[in-house]
């Protein structure tokens, strides 16, 4: 097949121009624009004067843009698309309905509430990982990056992020405790996703006074959907992370090498060693295979879904210790391909387990790495999207 390609900044887009050229497949890639315009006649007049020269098959893109769905509603042409963020508000576009789309997201959550309400443009399909890669870039161990312990990912403690500034824009104090309430309850809470349905009456009319946020015009999402996922999700994670990572130092860090790879590292953890950001392609692979345990806190936006990180933990022969995720178990064994923990206690003990038990860490690690290798390739998730059509 002939595929034209947009894509922004897309750290996936090396592996998939791997798989694609592997699997026999013809491709252009399109990195100039940026895609979040829902509307641009200067884009549109330009995507099908570049479409009718290539005689392309069907558009691809990582994530779901409606400037480019109807686009190809115009001419009749098949767009397809993966989506791998969480939250992802363009799938509240109207357009999302458009007959020419084969809409997949890696969270089955979003998948069953489009469908129970009669659209049948989405899919669901765990992200895809490609383990051809890791294995060559873990081939030959690099023992910079060893540890008993590591975490990837960011801390959201940035500053003026949007939890933030909604408390500096003097919402009431019974609507910030009632916030903070809710965020509390969420963080310990996995399985089940409250907060948008908690956001509501007097509270939402405050916030809604103090800082605006406004649907798109195109769009069917609520504002208590972008307040939930966009401000206090964000928040929750933080909040989540941060309080792993201290009981991480209180209790296992003077006995384990504990390392930290984040944007802004704190500056109160006394025992884990913290880094920088790390090269998603050439570093972070070698820290998840150099690493006995690997943590995943997922982001609490993502409902049900696996996160890219499990999958990258997983294609690199790393241990994973994560989160429950529903969708884990539609793919995983607890215990046999992964290991779940329960609560911040239960991740400690765990923690303190599998490191004096490397045979059963090892033997888990393998099984994972063969599980994704087998069922969850870029081959085979892209065979699967590809024959939607």
């Amino acid at each position: 097949m002939n595929i034209l390609i947009y894509e922004h900044n897309h750290f996936g887009i090396d592996d998939l121009k791997e798989v694609l050229t592997k699997m026999g497949h013809s491709f252009k890639i399109v990195s100039d624009y940026d895609l979040s315009e829902r509307k641009d006649s200067k884009f549109e007049k330009e995507f099908f004067k570049l479409y009718e020269e290539g005689k392309y098959d069907f558009v691809f893109t990582f994530n779901y843009y409606p400037i480019i769905s109807n686009c190809c509603q115009k001419i009749n042409k098949p767009y397809l698309c993966l989506i791998y963020d969480s939250p992802h508000i363009n799938t509240y576009s109207y357009t999302l309905i458009n007959s020419c789309n084969h809409v997949f997201t890696f969270d089955s959550a979003d998948f069953f509430f489009f469908r129970d309400r009669g659209i049948n443009t989405i899919n669901y399909i765990p992200l895809p990982v490609n383990t051809s890669r890791l294995e060559r870039q873990t081939k030959v161990p690099n023992p910079h990056f060893a540890s008993d312990i590591s975490f990837v990912g960011a801390l959201y403690n940035e500053k003026h992020n949007f939890y933030e500034r909604l408390v500096d824009s003097k919402i009431s104090d019974y609507t910030k405790g009632y916030l903070e309430g809710i965020m509390a309850a969420q963080e310990h809470i996995y399985g089940n996703f409250l907060l948008e349905s908690l956001i509501n009456g007097p509270i939402l009319d405050d916030m809604m006074d103090k800082m605006p946020a406004n649907p798109n015009a195109d769009g069917v999402e609520t504002s208590s959907y972008i307040y939930a996922n966009y401000f206090l999700s964000r928040k929750i994670t933080s909040n989540e992370r941060m309080h792993i990572l201290e009981k991480l130092d209180k209790s296992l860090a003077s006995k384990y090498k504990v390392n930290l790879y984040t944007h802004t590292p704190p500056k109160n953890l006394k025992h884990i060693n913290c880094y920088g950001a790390i090269d998603y392609i050439n570093d972070m692979p070698q820290v998840f295979k150099n690493s006995k345990i690997n943590l995943n806190i997922s982001l609490k936006s993502i409902k049900t879904g696996i996160p890219l990180r499990c999958m990258d933990i997983l294609g690199s022969n790393g241990f994973l210790l994560t989160n429950y995720q529903e969708d884990i178990l539609r793919h995983f064994r607890d215990g046999v391909d992964l290991v779940i923990y329960e609560d911040y206690d239960d991740l400690i003990r765990k923690c303190d387990y599998y490191l004096e038990h490397d045979n059963k860490r090892e033997e888990i690690s393998h099984n994972g790495f063969m599980k994704v290798s087998k069922n969850h390739s870029y081959e085979k998730v892209l065979n699967t999207m590809f024959n939607s059509l």
